[in-house]
């Protein structure tokens, strides 16, 4: 087995390209690539919204492309865009998308993108369905993984049918990933709670709905876990992870605030038999909720690219799956080793508002160690500051008005409780079971893809001091533990 004094052997003569499509600066996962490779000498380039980014500020960054995009371009102009930076880069370059729009155009236009590009070499079609909620569904029946039941209505009356027979709560999430910008149908997971609330809603989705209609599975009753990896082009696993989540934000939804590596080998035969039989090569990042009713491990996300929290995972030979995917298309060979079970990874600007609302739920997740055997920070690392300084200066007041938001609409709903129990029963309305940001309970896997939150500027200069003294105090504690004069145990990034 491979042991972690063997250094890495990079080949530094090819350089990494960060590829992402959409206005999210502040993704920890793109500075997590960045990090990843820059350590082993690979020089580093990224497209960026603008040059104050998180990203665009590494000291392991060599040069920030600004390409600002929306995620409604045309394909074509997407790759002439691509194309253009492959050419100022002047070598071929191992691309490194960060989001499931990324990583179909590359699958797509491979043809067009393989003179200045490496990159695995996938179906081209295959991507695309993987980030289909139907796609992956269909899939899943195919090959014999278990899912949540879901049903993909084609029309209002589909909707009428299915509310008629539905077991209520269920969640509705759009069926597509790419109209998630250009027309979603609902802001993010949705739970709903009955029949007239579901109603309701689908009068805003138009004549063909672009939702799917999940069944609930309660986090009562369910453990969230990940799977990610790295599976070359015989669909081997050279680099194989699992862990469990721990928190997310919005709670019970979206992306990942903390979690663990835990050995799950039963969870990690399950994902190659899945990967393997469908042809898939490359990194992925996989969203699973086991349902204790049942006992199955039920697939919820596919993500067939990197995800937000890879730094989570790493084996004793310093193999992550960025790591692995570079070293692969290099020709080198990718280290074996066991994953340092029992190690943490935290998302400091997000895991303190996750933490305190997960005290006041109760919930807790079995399978976390009691203690962490070491711990990953998302943004804060000795040897490269200034993301996340940059962060904090880009997410204090949207994130403070995010918090507020959250907190008046959880006010507004009890308001219309009360009111609903003085003047009898009534349906709550549209927005009832929606979360703000795009999150929501129940089966909650965002694919990690962005941190980015909403906002403008908050009428109160204290709530922004709270909420910067907030971060910066978590971001203390996961380095230094609960005593901030304490010294730190192990090296952060």
């Amino acid at each position: 087995m491979a042991s972690r004094s063997v250094p890495l052997r990079a080949d530094r003569a090819v350089p990494g390209l960060i590829v992402k499509i959409g206005d999210y600066p502040l993704h920890h996962g793109g500075v997590g690539a960045i990090r990843s490779l820059g350590r082993l000498g690979v020089p580093m380039y990224a497209l960026t919204e603008d040059r104050w980014t998180p990203a665009a500020v590494s000291r392991y960054l060599r040069r920030a492309f600004v390409r600002p995009t929306t995620g409604r371009e045309a394909p074509e102009q997407l790759v002439g865009q691509l194309l253009d930076v492959g050419r100022e880069i002047g070598r071929p370059a191992v691309l490194v998308p960060t989001d499931e729009e990324a990583a179909v155009l590359i699958a797509e236009h491979a043809g067009a993108l393989a003179e200045h590009f490496l990159f695995p070499r996938v179906q081209p079609g295959l991507p695309r369905r993987l980030a289909s909620k139907q796609g992956l569904h269909e899939l899943c029946a195919e090959h014999g993984v278990p899912s949540p039941a879901a049903a993909f209505p084609d029309s209002y009356a589909d909707i009428e049918e299915f509310a008629a027979t539905a077991r209520f709560p269920v969640v509705a999430k759009n069926r597509e990933a790419f109209v998630r910008r250009s027309a979603p149908a609902v802001p993010g997971t949705t739970r709903i709670g009955g029949p007239a609330e579901l109603l309701r809603l689908a009068e805003g989705w138009g004549p063909r709905p672009g939702v799917v209609l999940q069944e609930y599975l309660p986090r009562e009753e369910a453990e969230d876990w990940i799977v990610h990896g790295y599976f070359d082009a015989h669909g081997d696993a050279l680099a194989l992870f699992t862990g469990v989540k721990v928190r997310s934000w919005p709670p019970h939804a979206g992306m990942t605030a903390s979690a663990y590596v835990v050995d799950n080998p039963e969870l990690a035969a399950l994902a190659a038999r899945f990967i393997k039989s469908i042809g898939f090569t490359g990194i992925i990042d996989l969203d699973l909720r086991h349902d204790r009713r049942d006992g199955r491990y039920k697939l919820l996300d596919f993500n067939p690219r990197m995800g937000a929290q890879f730094r989570l995972f790493e084996n004793a030979a310093g193999v992550d799956v960025v790591r692995a995917q570079h070293l692969d298309l290099t020709g080198r060979p990718v280290p074996g080793a066991a994953q340092r079970s029992g190690h943490r990874f935290v998302v400091e600007n997000i895991d303190l508002p996750a933490l305190l609302a997960y005290r006041r739920s109760g919930y807790t997740t079995p399978h976390a160690p009691a203690r962490p055997s070491g711990t990953e920070l998302a943004w804060l690392a000795r040897d490269d500051l200034k993301p996340f300084f940059t962060m904090l200066a880009r997410f204090v007041r949207p994130g403070a008005r995010h918090l507020l938001q959250r907190r008046r609409a959880k006010r507004s709903r009890a308001a219309r409780l009360r009111a609903g129990r003085r003047r009898g029963p009534v349906a709550s309305g549209p927005a009832a079971g929606s979360t703000p940001a795009g999150g929501a309970a129940g089966n909650a896997a965002a694919g990690d893809r962005g941190a980015a939150v909403p906002g403008t500027a908050l009428p109160s200069a204290a709530v922004r001091r709270v909420a910067a003294r907030h971060a910066r105090t978590a971001a203390v504690r996961a380095v230094f533990g609960r005593r901030a004069g304490s010294r730190p145990r192990r090296k952060a990034g």
